[in-house]
């Protein structure tokens, strides 16, 4: 078995690892409990967001596993999550991409933007998300803890399934399309 099918089935992520706490300007505060992150209207965190595409300028979108406590099931960007305590943000990008799709590849900082949005009455992401965009046409290996599907997609069909289906989308991938789409 290979790392990336190996990959595929460990437990990667949990409700007790720490996440940085920061404030609006991103200087580290504190740390605290991924589940008490995402607790009634989430304590701000430092997070990241993906966007990789291939060749053919297709976007690979995820759809979040069954088992995720916000947005179940709801399709989102490449790859999203958090730095751990002690972590850069290029060694999480890194490390998460190969946990959850099997795959490394050379990313851009793009912007940070600061957003919260509460998911039911089961919490909210409260977060200052650092965005990345990268180009590489590696095989995936989706991690069946973080996905429960993926595809990649053009951005005129991105747009009409935003338009058309918006709730089947994760809140941050709103956000970040919108910003994403006319810089790129």
């Amino acid at each position: 078995m290979n790392n990336a099918s190996a990959a595929a089935n460990q437990i990667v992520s949990n409700e007790s690892e720490e996440l940085i706490l920061v404030d609006e300007n991103d200087n580290e505060v504190g740390f605290a409990s991924k589940s008490d992150c995402h607790d009634g209207e989430g304590i701000l965190h430092r997070a990241f967001s993906v966007f990789v595409f291939n060749d053919d300028d297709e976007l690979l979108l995820q759809q979040r596993a069954a088992g995720k406590r916000l947005w179940p099931l709801f399709w989102s960007n490449t790859c999203c999550s958090h730095p751990r305590r002690g972590e850069t943000l290029d060694e999480a990008t890194g490390r998460r991409l190969m946990q959850e799709l099997g795959f490394r590849c050379d990313l851009e900082y793009l912007y940070k933007f600061h957003y919260q949005a509460k998911y039911e009455d089961l919490g909210s992401e409260h977060e200052l998300c650092s965005v990345f965009r990268g180009k590489c046409d590696a095989r995936v290996t989706a991690n069946v803890h973080e996905i429960a599907d993926y595809r990649w997609v053009g951005r005129a069909t991105i747009d009409a399934e935003l338009a058309h289906s918006p709730d089947r989308f994760t809140p941050w991938f709103h956000l970040e399309w919108a910003q994403l789409r006319d810089k790129i």
